[in-house]
């Protein structure tokens, strides 16, 4: 765990001593015609293990070997909402430490945060948007 060394009691991470920030990438998400087909096209040419939701790639920290992170590879039909406002035909998920300190952040940054965090089973999700217009997911993975 890395600690923030810039907190002032006003700082958006001062009740979270884990820096706000992104960790690696979560996810690649992108539009397919028909995500059954090319989930399938991959498995059988390129050997991915697949599931109903696409592909996991798991892989070890080099500094933190007992740490599992996973990247989660997912064709979506083409026009999805899933990334809407964004137009663009992918969205990144991102990996992130002190995802309450990093939205604080943001939204004082004047970035623009889509929705409330959500909390599943296996992390803590929100949407931004990027300068370019691309949507961004974070996620922070539950420990």
């Amino acid at each position: 765990m890395e600690e923030s060394k810039d907190q002032t009691p006003n700082s958006p991470s001062a009740t979270n001593p884990i820096t706000p920030k992104v960790t690696g990438i979560g996810g690649i998400f992108f539009f397919s015609d028909n995500p059954k087909e090319t989930r399938e096209w991959y498995a059988n040419n390129l050997g991915l293990e697949v599931n109903d939701w696409g592909s996991t790639f798991e892989s070890r920290s080099v500094d933190k070997p007992e740490q599992v992170n996973s990247l989660q590879w997912s064709p979506f039909q083409t026009g999805s909402d899933y990334f809407a406002p964004s137009t663009k035909g992918f969205m990144i998920n991102y990996r992130v430490q002190n995802i309450e300190g990093l939205v604080d952040k943001l939204k004082a940054s004047g970035v623009v945060v889509l929705d409330d965090i959500a909390s599943y089973d296996y992390g803590k999700f929100v949407h931004i948007m990027d300068a370019d217009g691309n949507k961004i997911e974070l996620w922070e993975p539950a420990s």
